[in-house]
């Protein structure tokens, strides 16, 4: 089976969760027998440098051939007020680039795939495209529903100009998104809940719940300590990111940092927002973009997640798990995933409850052992890269008319 992937941004390095759920489901894809291309946008907005592939320390070595584009995303005023007026969608219009069409086009007149997968419906603009020039199939892997994610963030900005900005984003995405329905021949959402709101949208055709996996041999766990630092890794040029990390300094951390002022809290992410870099908080360490995510998960007991707007599932959650850590979430953070509050993390909605979680942790540490426990079987039961993807594997197989093999191994998808 050949499979083309199509990815809004290069996905590497594997610091931020879309990346880390492109390059996963596609390695293991590769290790059920699809023969994987990758065509990326390499944006403006996270530029990467191009690795060798042919390098077995890069983690891209599962692709048969890869392919990137470079495309300006940045976003342009003049662009967004002209959008606006004609009632296109700007989100979408920034991913549109004739230099990527004309490669994609390049590419399947070259190539015979059977299927081609979206990775965002952000690419649901070349659809058009890959019907006049491929008879593959079209899946579309949805991280988020894009229009949640801004109708959300709308809802937590303060009523005004920029609040009805916000609203108007988010209905162009709806919009969008559901004109887009029934163009794909596979919806493969990342949770049960998208897939629902899906059907509700009104798609009817093949979907399937597939949530991003982890190869778990690629995280370890430390013995725990003592709480001396909590955490918190996420994009930092991605807005509910950015307004929760702000919130979480703003008006959880001076409680938290009086209580115990030995404690430190470190902070990671790429793009730091200049307005991070004003900010001055006892034991408050911004370290930015890091090296490795995994060690930095590693080094600190306690992740704290305070995400009021988004929609999917938190990658950067499961990692945590995958490495035994305790993760202090507010319950829109972890949704998605299948957890229950006080047995595999600690849900906070407000700055008491994030306190009284944070103080929980510290003042009995003990917590943090059972936590590690019951957060990496989650994962190895239920976000284990191979056994989620043998699903999706079989879902293709019927799409392109080959009977599945019975002896593939498979889990139950969440």
């Amino acid at each position: 089976m050949r499979v083309l992937q199509l990815c809004r941004k290069f996905p590497y390095p594997l610091k931020d969760g879309e990346s880390i759920a492109c390059n996963s489901l596609s390695s293991a894809l590769a290790h059920y027998g699809c023969d994987i291309t990758l065509l990326a946008m390499n944006t403006e907005k996270h530029f990467s440098e191009i690795p060798d592939s042919n390098d077995e320390c890069v983690p891209l070595s599962h692709y048969s051939a890869i392919e990137s584009v470079y495309v300006d995303n940045s976003l342009n005023a003049v662009d967004a007020f002209v959008d606006l007026i004609s009632g296109k969608s700007y989100h979408i219009s920034r991913f549109d680039s004739d230099d990527f069409r004309n490669k994609l086009i390049e590419m399947l007149k070259a190539n015979d795939f059977d299927i081609i997968q979206l990775e965002s419906s952000y690419l649901s603009i070349y659809v058009d495209t890959i019907r006049k020039h491929s008879n593959a199939k079209i899946a579309l892997r949805s991280h988020n529903l894009e229009y949640e994610i801004w109708e959300r963030i709308a809802e937590n900005t303060k009523r005004g100009l920029k609040s009805w900005y916000l609203n108007k984003c988010a209905e162009r995405l709806f919009e969008f998104e559901v004109d887009q329905l029934e163009s794909y021949d596979l919806l493969v959402s990342i949770t049960d809940k998208d897939l629902e709101k899906y059907r509700e949208l009104g798609y009817r055709k093949a979907g399937i719940s597939s949530p991003a996996g982890l190869d778990l041999d690629k995280y370890q766990m430390k013995p725990v300590n003592d709480v001396t630092s909590i955490s918190f890794i996420g994009s930092l040029d991605w807005m509910p990111n950015l307004n929760g990390l702000k919130w979480f300094i703003n008006n959880v951390w001076p409680i938290v940092s009086e209580k115990n002022p030995d404690l430190k809290f470190h902070v990671a992410g790429r793009n730091l927002d200049t307005a991070l870099n004003n900010i001055s908080s006892h034991n408050l360490i911004i370290e930015g973009e890091i090296d490795c995510a995994k060690t930095f998960i590693s080094d600190h007991n306690i992740m704290i997640v305070p995400l009021f707007s988004g929609s999917g599932i938190r990658v950067k959650i499961l990692e945590g798990f995958a490495m035994g850590k305790t993760v202090i979430s507010t319950t829109l953070g972890a949704e998605g995933i299948s957890v229950e509050n006080g047995e595999q993390l600690l849900l906070a909605d407000d700055v008491k409850q994030f306190v009284d979680a944070i103080q929980y942790c510290i003042d009995d540490h003990k917590v943090l052992s059972e936590f590690k426990v019951k957060g990496r079987k989650l994962v190895e039961d239920r976000y284990s890269n191979l056994g989620n993807a043998a699903e999706l594997y079989k879902s293709y197989q019927k799409l392109i008319g080959i009977k599945p093999q019975e002896n593939t191994k498979t889990t139950k998808v969440n």
